[in-house]
């Protein structure tokens, strides 16, 4: 069964990122997913109410993660997948084996006249290691990695510049180097119906999420 629902953290997977040839192949289907959130009741295909943004951010297991960004006042809708990778519409016991490239992410619709960009950023940096490359705690493999999708000129700019500011509150902390990836508009893959909301479903679930303890200045 999966690692994480049997609470089996630790387990040392492959830490190389597979070229196009070594990839899985995949499928054309999507995985099936519930047609609305199960936390808000927001539908998670569009159309989406006007003036809404999207964000992509991987930080670890998305199954705590997405609960993080929920609770966030102004983001309307959240959904787990994967991102970054080769496979499309990737199933999980696949992405688990390293071969599609793929690191788990979530899925963002957010109002930014209630909750900026540079928010949801700080929320990001603070809520995770993003030094620690192929892992997030004891959680290890290409899965774990640290992302952001960015889906305009504007998100770019922030992103590299929290980046680098958060770089340097870091270092003076001790920490290494970040290795939080910064990807253009990437392809985002829903993960299956039972990944969706995990934490609303399973109260006790697993979750990794943990943070450096530095703040990630304005």
């Amino acid at each position: 069964m999966l690692e994480k629902l049997l609470g089996g953290i630790g387990t040392d997977k492959t830490v190389a990122l597979p070229d196009k040839a070594g990839a899985l192949p995949g499928r054309v289907e999507k995985q099936p997913v519930p047609a609305s959130h199960a936390v808000n009741g927001n539908p998670l295909s569009p159309p989406y109410p006007n003036g809404m943004e999207t964000a992509l951010f991987a930080m670890g297991c998305f199954w705590g993660a997405e609960r993080r960004f929920w609770q966030q006042n102004g983001v309307y809708l959240t959904a787990v997948g994967y991102a970054g990778g080769l496979t499309p519409n990737p199933a999980y016991d696949e992405v688990c084996t390293g071969l599609t490239g793929h690191t788990e992410a979530v899925w963002l619709v957010f109002d930014a006249g209630k909750v900026s960009y540079r928010d949801l950023l700080r929320l990001f940096w603070e809520s995770h290691d993003p030094t620690q490359g192929m892992r997030q705690g004891n959680d290890r493999g290409t899965q774990y990695r640290s992302m952001i999708g960015v889906f305009s000129d504007s998100q770019k700019i922030q992103a590299f510049a929290s980046r680098q500011a958060y770089q340097e509150r870091l270092a003076q902390s001790g920490f290494g180097a970040i290795t939080t990836e910064i990807v253009e508009k990437p392809t985002f893959y829903l993960a299956e119906g039972y990944h969706q909301q995990y934490l609303a479903k399973n109260p006790g679930g697993y979750c990794g999420l943990g943070g450096t303890g530095v703040t990630c200045a304005g």
